[in-house]
């Protein structure tokens, strides 16, 4: 006896949701949350399966742990680009403005020391 299984195909890999400006650790946790619910079918009906079955299953399984790598590959560069641009505006405003930076840097160093002194 054959049993059938309703294990879904993945309805999206993230990637739309990053390149639409979401937020990009929603897309990586929709990803492992598929990831997590295949895995847990495929151990639920594993006892049921027959060989061909089994080979289909491993296989779908596959195509969902590599979109998920692939998912975290395009965040990880995502979160890279984004911070080299963060980090030239940071470097354009304190070249543009450095009393302001100096100032800036000055208060924060005193609320740190601040912070650091009452800690003890």
């Amino acid at each position: 006896m054959q049993t059938k299984t309703n294990i879904s195909e993945p309805e999206g890999n993230g990637k739309a949701a990053a390149a639409a400006g979401n937020c990009a650790p929603s897309g990586m946790s929709r990803e492992f949350q598929n990831l997590i619910a295949d895995v847990e079918d495929l151990i639920k009906a594993t006892t049921s399966f027959t060989g061909e079955e089994m080979a289909r299953v491993k296989a779908k399984l596959s195509k969902r742990v590599a979109a998920a790598r692939e998912s975290v590959e395009d965040i990880g560069g995502a979160i890279a680009d984004q911070t080299r641009e963060t980090a030239k505006a940071t470097n354009s405003y304190v070249h543009e403005n450095p009393w302001q930076a100096i100032g800036i840097s000055a208060v924060l160093g005193l609320l740190l020391g601040v912070a650091l002194t009452r800690r003890k």
